[in-house]
């Protein structure tokens, strides 16, 4: 009888172990199920044009829509990056583009190029500090730059739980794990091909 159970602990015991290989070898190949880079030549293109990181641009894009080009919330943001109309239009004007249709921003080139030219100026406006940018893109820069001022939250990503919004404080630990994940999958994927 402990024959047998010794039998069943060692089957079980190499199952696992195969189990572990498997997931371990093939890691790459299927967590991008979960980590994709839809529009990958739009937000390449678009993120090396404005000198922002392409895989904290999938990772926003993964937050605020989960890869839906014709999302909308309830606030009514749109499309992939989810920019509001009155950011969208502002940022139309900066490019010389008249006459701009917020239904656009449901057409993937044009959100994602929107999308990473406000991240570009959100880098320089805040120095490049990550988890400053991703807050003021979510919550704006305006309120950002006064939590900073007063002292609230020195974007510190340490001290993420000091970020008066609940919902921003929700948001850049969503965004910081995504762009960690992009990072540790597609850079290790890179170097293995």
């Amino acid at each position: 009888m402990k024959r047998k159970a010794r039998n069943k602990y060692s089957v079980i015991l190499w199952l696992f172990i195969l189990l572990f290989l498997a997931v371990v070898i093939t890691f790459p190949k299927w967590i991008i199920i979960f980590y994709p880079e839809p529009h990958r030549d739009i937000v390449f293109s678009s993120a090396y044009e404005y000198g922002v990181d392409p895989y904290l641009v999938f990772a926003i894009i993964r937050a605020e829509s989960k890869f839906e080009s014709s999302a909308e919330s309830p606030v009514g943001a749109r499309g992939l990056m989810q920019i509001m109309p009155d950011t969208a239009r502002w940022i139309a004007l900066q490019h010389g583009i008249e006459n701009f249709d917020t239904a656009e921003l449901h057409q993937p080139q044009i959100n994602i190029d929107f999308g990473c030219w406000y991240l570009a100026k959100l880098n320089q406006e805040f120095d490049h500090e990550l988890p400053l940018v991703i807050a003021a893109y979510n919550a704006g820069e305006g309120n950002v730059g006064q939590w900073k001022e007063s002292g609230e939250w020195d974007g510190n990503p340490k001290n993420l739980d000091n970020i008066p919004f609940a919902e921003t404080r929700k948001y850049v630990k969503n965004v910081l794990q995504n762009y960690e994940a992009y990072l540790a999958i597609y850079t290790r994927h890179y170097k293995q091909e």
